[in-house]
């Protein structure tokens, strides 16, 4: 797990990667309250954890996207979702889910859902459990290709072997050799 973590801070320091550590510092105008969240499985709450794996949303002029698009964590880590800037959701592909025709988590995986988040710095938690791979995307902007990938353990399941119906995302592989896979690098 070291190695690992050692080569997500490597992906993570490189196109991009400032952007990422500065909504990873927790820092900021929310006065840095060192409390801890409850252990709940999903929750909203506001700044974040110094410990978790942050995927920021974003609005860049006429661009939606997540950042990272591709992300690696083991099975029992939580992921938070933070609004950079926009509005945005952090949605599942499971059939039922939201607007989700199809499912693209690993069977037996609980789907997440943050609803819409307007507020710069909200945040949405989900702890993944079930190994696999999981698409994901954004309620508003899901049309115009704001999709995301975490791979949790290992690839698998059914979003192995095709993108998602609504944009395209790193190779399951690239993400778990790299730990994670920023916006800008993978579109760029």
């Amino acid at each position: 797990m070291e190695r690992r973590q050692l080569l997500k801070t490597a992906g993570v320091l490189g196109t991009g990667g400032l952007t990422v550590l500065a909504g990873c510092t927790g820092g900021g105008d929310n006065g840095g309250s060192d409390s801890t969240p409850s252990p709940s499985e999903t929750e909203k709450t506001t700044g974040g954890s110094p410990d978790s794996n942050t995927v920021l949303m974003v609005t860049d002029g006429s661009q939606y996207y997540f950042d990272p698009i591709g992300l690696f964590v083991e099975p029992g880590q939580k992921v938070t979702f933070e609004i950079k800037s926009g509005s945005h959701s952090a949605t599942a592909y499971k059939k039922g889910t939201s607007t989700a025709s199809v499912t693209r988590i690993p069977d037996g995986a609980k789907p997440f859902n943050s609803e819409v988040m307007s507020e710069k710095g909200a945040t949405y938690e989900h702890t993944f459990e079930t190994t696999g791979t999981y698409d994901y995307f954004c309620i508003p902007h899901k049309s115009l290709g704001m999709v995301g990938r975490i791979v949790v353990g290992e690839p698998g399941g059914p979003a192995e072997g095709s993108m998602p119906p609504d944009g395209k995302v790193p190779q399951s592989r690239t993400i778990v050799d790299q730990g994670s896979v920023s916006y800008s690098e993978f579109s760029g």
